[in-house]
């Protein structure tokens, strides 16, 4: 198994994509295979890196998540974060939406560009894939009746 040191990129590690206080709380085990992590580092080499250096320093909020966390943190089933094709960013230096507009006018390998929650100039935090049904889609995400709504936005 890969240790948490492993370099996915010039400037990203194994460990911001599996380290989850929900997991360590409740002693789940948030390692990837070597599939999922070959898929985390193209998900840095294809997005996040590029992105650090044009913008700076980056947040990973939530990368990979084991089947047992996605359950325990209710992600979808289908979530790209349970694959390793997925990362909640925050950038350091500019804001969410900065930080979307760069990745969808830079960045060819993307499958979705997700601003999510806060408001539309200032998400919370941004869901990058590269997820390979690369669907282009740019969706921003709000809470309606206490459910997770997604809809189609141009940035």
């Amino acid at each position: 198994m890969a240790g948490l040191d492993m370099a996915l990129s010039e400037n990203f590690t194994l460990w911001e994509f599996v380290v989850s206080v929900t997991a360590q709380k409740h002693g789940v085990d948030n390692t990837p295979n070597k599939t999922e992590i070959e898929r985390l580092r193209k998900l840095c080499v294809e997005i996040l890196q590029p992105a650090r250096n044009a913008l700076g320093p980056l947040k990973i909020n939530s990368g990979f998540r084991s089947e047992q966390l996605n359950k325990l943190v209710k992600g979808s089933k289908t979530s790209a974060h349970r694959l390793g094709y997925a990362a909640d960013v925050r950038p350091i230096n500019v804001g969410t939406r900065e930080f979307a507009k760069w990745v969808v006018a830079n960045c060819s390998e993307y499958d979705q560009v997700i601003l999510e929650f806060g408001t539309l100039e200032n998400p919370d935090w941004i869901h990058v894939s590269v997820d390979p049904n690369d669907r282009k889609e740019i969706l921003r995400a709000t809470l309606k009746n206490g459910k997770t709504v997604y809809s189609d936005i141009t940035i």
